[in-house]
């Protein structure tokens, strides 16, 4: 695979095009569980929460990640109507929302200035199974290790203490 660049439309995707792709990837999860630590470390996060324990760490990450998806739901157990919440969940939903798109209005801008290039030895198309593994692992991955550490806090361990007689 080195040396060989993938293209799109018969233009070349380059190392910015790929930054500005990986920066709207993570502006995702770093606003989510940026928020969602705060939320649980800070008495006015914490103080909104129904539920103790793992359940509750779930109903604020929930939330967060509810808003940045552009659905703004939340768990029956979170009381989102304090100043906190109604602040920081306005401000997820923005971001989730538009700053995600600067980046991509970044690529397409990039993609538009470039000339197209006929295909070479080198060329590493994107409409192959091989690049279709890639991509779908490493959305998998990039999510995996992203998110996994915050589910494990979460449901996970809530469903261990629940099996071990532990109720919140």
């Amino acid at each position: 695979m080195v040396g060989r660049t993938p293209e799109y439309l018969g233009k070349k995707i380059e190392a910015y095009d790929v930054k500005m792709a990986m920066l709207t990837t993570l502006v995702f999860p770093f606003t989510i569980l940026i928020l969602t630590a705060i939320s649980v470390l800070k008495g006015f996060g914490t103080s909104a929460i129904l539920n103790p324990g793992p359940h509750g760490f779930s109903e604020v990450l929930y939330a967060f990640v509810s808003t940045a998806a552009n659905n703004g739901s939340a768990f029956g157990g979170l009381s989102g109507n304090t100043l906190w919440y109604n602040v920081s969940l306005g401000v997820n939903t923005l971001i989730g929302r538009f700053f995600m798109i600067i980046p991509m209005l970044a690529i397409a801008g990039n993609l538009a200035r470039k000339q197209a290039v006929p295909p070479s030895a080198g060329t590493f198309p994107v409409t192959t199974p091989l690049f279709t593994v890639l991509l779908v692992g490493t959305i998998v991955i990039v999510g995996a290790l992203t998110f996994f550490p915050a589910l494990s806090l979460g449901p996970i361990l809530e469903h261990l203490l629940l099996q071990a007689g532990k109720a919140f």
